[in-house]
């Protein structure tokens, strides 16, 4: 099986398997969506009470949503993760379950109204690259007198688990297109003139061959690049594109090189049981 990197941002990625199997990229996809961990906010604390401020104003630390709702939306936030960094806390090595640096964050909030809540106001407490990426996500808006005070610890965990530690969103794969025109077989992509995508290219056909309408121009292009009067498009199942986003907590080629390492260490697993049968 073959790998090659069509399109790639940070936050965003298409590979192309070559030599492949549906259910292989299905179970890297499955993998994508379920497997791959991240951090996230999952214990918040409130603080109860006034708050007085070093001009002597004094806040009521209250929000005009429920704190469940709150801490809902603070855990939706997109934490940095690296996992070379942390381990799940109920394994950590380090302090057994209790909550250490090697399996949590802490982020503190102090913020007084009026104004926005926003993720920029999560600070990390050691570390300053873990503060969140996406400064602009809001949380809540505070009224005059109103202020929140909240302490939250963030980590990590899996999709399978809640949708807050799913990394990867809108994962999806493809059948390459195949066109066979003058004696050549080659994919769409590839093609001397980009094929026209209402008259030759036809998503979920398995295998058709289509004339190229005389009064399209991109179709006459295409036939004069290859001399052909009509074109056999077909899906080849061995040759799959897969794309997928991530919410920013990591990147889409780490997402996948994750993903990847995950599937791995599962097979070789399933194969060293099979061998003791």
């Amino acid at each position: 099986m073959d790998l090659k990197v069509l399109e790639s941002a940070d936050t965003s990625i298409t590979v192309r398997f070559d030599d492949t199997d549906p259910a292989f990229v299905n179970a890297i996809r499955r993998t994508l969506l379920a497997d791959v961990p991240k951090m996230a906010i999952e214990d918040v604390e409130f603080h109860l009470g006034p708050i007085r401020a070093e001009d002597g104003k004094e806040y009521e630390s209250v929000a005009p949503l429920f704190d469940e709702i709150i801490s809902h939306r603070l855990g939706l936030v997109p934490i940095p993760t690296d996992l070379q960094m942390f381990v799940p806390k109920a394994t950590c090595p380090t302090c057994h379950g209790e909550g250490c640096p090697s399996c949590t964050i802490i982020y503190s909030l102090n913020k007084r109204g009026p104004g926005v809540v926003t993720s920029g106001d999560l600070e990390p407490i050691g570390d300053p690259k873990l503060k969140p990426r996406d400064a602009a996500i809001p949380i809540v808006k505070l009224g005059d007198g109103q202020a929140l005070l909240i302490y939250a610890t963030a980590t990590l965990g899996t999709g399978r688990d809640h949708a807050k530690w799913q990394v990867a969103h809108g994962v999806g794969y493809r059948f390459v297109t195949l066109l066979k025109a003058g004696g050549k077989s080659f994919a769409s992509s590839e093609a001397k003139a980009p094929p026209c995508p209402d008259h030759i290219l036809r998503p979920g056909v398995e295998e058709m061959t289509v004339e190229l309408h005389p009064d399209c121009r991109q179709c006459k292009k295409f036939a004069d690049a290859y001399d052909v009067k009509s074109v056999k498009v077909l899906n080849d199942p061995t040759k799959i594109e897969l794309q997928f986003e991530t919410d920013g907590s990591m990147t889409a080629r780490d997402t996948l090189v994750a993903a990847l390492d995950i599937l791995e260490k599962r097979f070789a697993d399933i194969g060293g049981k099979a061998e003791q049968l």
